[in-house]
């Protein structure tokens, strides 16, 4: 695998083009794909090397129902949008992080992202590990929690991880990640104006620092009715592993945000700040009592 020291990232966060619940699923779905396909078309001609999409990238954020009308848009990973994907990845000699929402076996659905390399090889998955269950955020009727750990997944350009969106309150994966020998991290994320929003530039840029890599931050954009629980408010970003922001994108737009990631940087922070050699992995036992 070849490396450079700087690796052009995107992200892309865009809005749901059909806001009414009674289309059928599958509409809904092949409307979001195709909105996405310029998009990714855009990041190619800026350049990116490596690529993710926004969390269920191709669907609306349906967890404020508890619709199982709902489970007809999971599918195989991998499977017909991951092949797609591959085709893509390929095409553009870019790696591509895709969250789908992922049937195992029937009546066994996870919130999955899965990794496809620059020459389209599917290189595995991540099943987000933390679901909320919430008022407007009825995550355990769809999702399964993850069973697979906290993977990473050596690209062309970088080794990277993937955190999805609820995950990202809570440190104990995002270390697992770094210590996995993640250089970058992607969160794609499903959130909405209100309680957290303060805190979405504070936990990943404190992940960022706390394990000495870059994160990826990416939010959806708009309201999808007929829930109407808040409006995503996009500021996707690219955080440096001093948990500075590099590129954020706008509030309320359509985007592909990019960024130059220079790999050496995590050298230099790790070399000044020794958090990963002063751990006491063997004071921490309170961390697994349940």
């Amino acid at each position: 695998m070849s490396k450079t020291s700087v690796v052009r990232c995107g992200l892309i966060q865009c809005a749901n083009p059909i806001n009414d619940e009674s289309k059928p699923v599958a509409e809904i779905q092949k409307a979001m794909l195709d909105k996405h396909l310029p998009l990714i078309e855009e990041a190619a001609k800026k350049g990116v090397q490596i690529l993710c999409l926004q969390e269920i990238f191709n669907g609306p954020y349906f967890c404020p129902s508890q619709d199982k009308r709902w489970y007809a848009a999971a599918e195989k990973v991998p499977g017909p949008t991951t092949e797609i994907m591959q085709g893509l990845a390929k095409k553009h000699n870019m790696v591509i992080v895709v969250p789908v929402y992922e049937e195992d076996i029937r009546g066994v659905y996870y919130n999955t992202a899965a990794v496809i390399d620059a020459d389209g090889k599917y290189l595995g998955k991540y099943r987000k590990q933390h679901i909320p269950q919430t008022s407007g955020f009825w995550e355990k009727f769809f999702f399964k929690p993850g069973d697979g750990g906290y993977p990473v997944f050596k690209t062309k350009y970088a080794t990277i991880g993937v955190y999805i969106c609820y995950d990202r309150h809570f440190p104990e994966g995002a270390r697992c990640l770094g210590l996995n020998g993640a250089e970058i991290v992607f969160n794609p994320s499903a959130t909405v104006a209100g309680l957290s929003q303060y805190l979405w530039k504070i936990e990943q840029p404190a992940h960022a620092v706390a394990n000495g890599y870059y994160v990826g931050a990416i939010n959806r954009v708009g309201t999808e009715a007929p829930w109407n629980i808040g409006k995503f408010y996009g500021h996707s970003y690219f955080v440096n592993p001093r948990g500075q922001i590099l590129a954020e994108a706008s509030e309320d737009k359509d985007e592909v945000v990019v960024a130059d990631l220079d790999l050496d940087m995590i050298n230099e922070v790790r070399q000044t700040w020794q958090f990963f050699r002063d751990r006491r992995p063997e004071a921490y036992d309170e961390l697994v009592k349940t």
